[in-house]
């Protein structure tokens, strides 16, 4: 006998909703950091599990499906390096620096693809620690101005990973 479970209609729908849409953009984020064999792996996977929440429409599936990914790839590794073996394909330190890594490779990205208006303000005030006061001093600006480019930056990273 086996524990498989057949998909109800909506669920499987809303799967393949998911895997139509989103499993070249998924493979292809994979595929940077892990490799092309792992990464349709990685992705297949991910896909099982996210059926589950596939039937209810999932409001940010990106960030679902990414953070599925990146803990089946820290999950690899944590069991690779139990039995005294290297990560496959990972070139991790320790159990969560390769996803961590992934993680940090996507942010480079949505942040380079960003326009420059909104960048300065969001890389000050994320990676400078700066306040927007700080920001507007600093740029001759007035603080709604930074406010208004904080939010479209904000706007622009929920869009990248979120939709």
């Amino acid at each position: 006998m086996t524990d498989a479970k057949e998909m109800d209609a909506e669920t499987a729908e809303g799967l393949e909703r998911l895997y139509r849409r989103y499993n070249s953009w998924l493979t292809g984020r994979l595929r940077v950091f892990v490799g092309a064999d792992q990464a349709a792996d990685v992705a297949q996977e991910t896909y099982i599990r996210a059926a589950p929440y596939s039937a209810g429409g999932v409001r940010r599936p990106k960030a679902l499906l990414l953070r599925i990914a990146l803990n089946l790839v820290r999950d690899d590794s944590r069991r690779s390096r139990r039995r005294g073996g290297e990560p496959a394909d990972v070139d991790a330190v320790d159990p969560g620096e390769g996803a961590s890594q992934l993680e940090d490779l996507l942010l480079k990205q949505v942040i380079l693809t960003m326009p420059a208006l909104y960048r300065d303000v969001f890389v000050m005030s994320r990676f400078g620690g700066m306040t927007y006061a700080e920001i507007a001093a600093a740029r001759g600006l007035n603080l709604k101005t930074v406010e208004w480019r904080m939010s479209k930056a904000l706007d622009h990273c929920s869009k990248q990973m979120g939709a």
